[in-house]
């Protein structure tokens, strides 16, 4: 294994926290680097190898440099996978917790977020992590209650809307 996986690996906690949406896009994932992508990148290393002298022959170690991304990637999607606890996401809450979605209200704003485990989260589809600093704020609070962000610009003061 090498450092760089090692050093991932080593980060990757004793529980994954995922929703169910999150464990089958891990599960297809991986089926997609072992059944298509690792297939693929093999035979470009073997291609590439018949082209002769392998010391200066950027094709085959532009190939072997992928192939061993890949199996990096597969070996931390298999650990990521075997130490996967499911978010019960369809339950309703009276709390904030992993897998349920909040509504909070900040600066006259409204922002609905996704509560997940930080292996899922994503900015960009409004999932967050639970160990986000306002994922943190957020656990454990109910609807009408307030939190209290620092940030860059200074304190944000949020009210729990709804929990979905």
């Amino acid at each position: 294994m090498n450092k760089k996986l090692q050093h991932t690996m080593a980060q990757i906690p004793k529980a994954v926290h995922l929703t169910s949406e999150g464990l089958e896009e891990l599960k297809r994932e991986l089926n997609n680097l072992i059944e298509s992508k690792r297939p693929e990148v093999v035979e470009r290393v073997a291609r590439a190898r018949d082209f002769g002298d392998l010391t200066e022959n950027s094709e085959y170690h532009q190939a072997r440099d992928e192939l061993s991304f890949i199996d990096g990637r597969i070996e931390e999607l298999q650990e990521l996978l075997a130490k996967a606890k499911l978010i019960d996401d369809k339950k309703k809450r009276q709390t904030v917790d992993l897998g349920c979605t909040v509504t909070i209200i900040g600066n006259g704003k409204s922002h609905t977020y996704t509560i997940v485990g930080e292996w899922e989260a994503d900015p960009n589809q409004k999932k967050i992590s639970h160990q986000s600093p306002l994922g943190k704020a957020l656990v454990g609070k109910k609807q009408g209650d307030k939190v209290e962000i620092e940030a860059p610009a200074g304190k944000i003061v949020y009210t729990i809307k709804k929990i979905h």
